[in-house]
């Protein structure tokens, strides 16, 4: 299904046709008409499979259909749409989507997040704005310094919905609930259809509409592979494998914010050119080094999963997890980074055995086990080189028991033996 045919106007049509896109998404195919007519939504997509164009095209289409949406000159513009995201990152690549597909539409449109200057941000705000996104901090902070108003909020959108349940801004989700219209439309959108955003669903949406358009389980343009390997030698491994099979650009995710530091070091002493985004980086290294490593300038970018969410690198082909995040849903949002738009890409995990009981967790969640390829010379000896061989019955005959070998004791014989004097004498 074309994206003309889903009866979006003709300037975001020009827009969409500008960045190549001919064909709608699963995602888009079902969230874009949803939208359009009004209901409420909840729907679980995957990173990469579309789905910021699959709410903003509807949303800028709506706009843009409504008459008077520009006062006059000397008026403000009033926010009417709000969407929420639980990063910086993501903040950012939302904004720009908007931004570009709304580039032949008279809209104005403002990114709020932590980090960035408030006073320029507020000044945008009193120049008039039509739509917001932010992190949710942030934007509290502009609305008890009265920055802005948000009682004509239309439309709240709430993406990796998830994921802001998971770092516990479902507090400042819900005082901002108190700022904006009852009467809207409301779109969720996750990677991860848990029970508690199922829950979150039930207190905000109206008869939603569930999208479950790109099921966790079907990732088929993503290569998984598992490289079982002791803890010592994770660091080893991973240069080897970057190394042996020449991989220019890679997205490495790691848990501890801690550790994402150490292995630049190491990194980059092994000859692989790296740097490292995570929580304590302002805001400016961590757009200095995304750059750089989209410019191709640094081959390895270390990343924690938050720091990550919202990253949109092109024709990215490889992510390794260098071991299993916390939050299993988190792994959804790593491999999504490769993969993207259709496109092949390959994902790796190195897993040691302490890791054993998560990525049995993991293989649940995917609803299938993921291919291992074992390097003999890093697999963990104890749990991969030795095979052990299933015992024949006789075998386990002779196995040693607690007070040492078992004998073979004779079989006793069917035949009746004589009776003698000596069998007299007992009766």
């Amino acid at each position: 299904m074309s994206l003309g045919s889903l009866g979006l106007c003709d300037g975001l049509l020009r827009s969409v046709k500008d960045k190549g896109y001919k064909e709608a998404t699963t995602i888009q195919k079902n969230l874009i008409p949803a939208i359009l007519s009004g209901r409420d939504i909840i729907a679980g997509a995957q990173t990469g499979s579309g789905k910021t164009a699959g709410f903003a095209l509807p949303i800028l289409h709506k706009l843009n259909q409504k008459e008077n949406n520009q006062k006059e000159n000397n008026q403000k513009y009033y926010p009417k749409v709000l969407v929420l995201v639980p990063t910086r990152e993501l903040a950012r690549q939302i904004y720009t989507s908007f931004k570009e597909y709304g580039k032949y539409i008279d809209l104005r449109y403002a990114v709020l997040y932590g980090g960035a200057k408030i006073s320029t941000q507020a000044n945008r705000l009193l120049s008039g704005i039509d739509i917001i996104v932010a992190t949710s901090g942030r934007l509290l902070e502009h609305i008890h310094r009265k920055n802005i108003s948000l009682a004509s909020i239309e439309y709240l959108v709430l993406d990796e919905a998830d994921t802001i349940l998971d770092m516990g801004f479902i507090h400042e989700i819900s005082q901002i609930f108190e700022y904006i219209p009852k009467k809207r439309q409301n779109i969720l959108i996750s990677a991860t259809l848990t029970p508690a955003l199922k829950n979150l669903a039930g207190q905000i949406l109206i008869k939603p509409k569930l999208i479950e358009a790109d099921k966790i389980a079907k990732i088929d343009t993503i290569q998984q592979t598992l490289y079982p390997v002791t803890r010592e030698r994770k660091i080893e491994l991973l240069s080897y494998l970057i190394g042996s099979n020449n991989y220019t650009q890679v997205l490495l995710f790691v848990r501890k914010k801690e550790l994402i530091d150490e292995l630049c070091l190491v990194l980059n002493k092994n000859g692989l050119k790296s740097e490292a985004i995570h929580g304590g980086k302002s805001s400016g290294a961590r757009d200095r080094a995304l750059e750089r490593f989209k410019a191709g300038s640094i081959r390895v970018l270390v990343a924690s999963d938050i720091a990550a969410r919202g990253l949109d690198i092109p024709s990215l082909e490889v992510v390794i997890s260098y071991d299993i995040p916390h939050v299993l849903g988190d792994y959804i949002h790593r491999i999504g980074r490769t993969g993207r738009a259709g496109k092949n890409g390959l994902a790796i995990i190195l897993s040691s055995p302490e890791e054993s009981i998560s990525l049995k967790d993991l293989e649940r969640l995917l609803g299938k086990a993921i291919p291992k390829e074992i390097l003999p010379e890093y697999a963990p000896e104890k749990i991969y080189s030795k095979v052990k061989k299933t015992k024949t019955k006789q075998e386990t005959k002779k196995i040693a028991g607690a007070f040492g070998e078992k004998k073979n004791r004779p079989k006793r014989s069917s035949k009746k033996r004589k009776i003698t004097k000596r069998d007299a004498w007992r009766r």
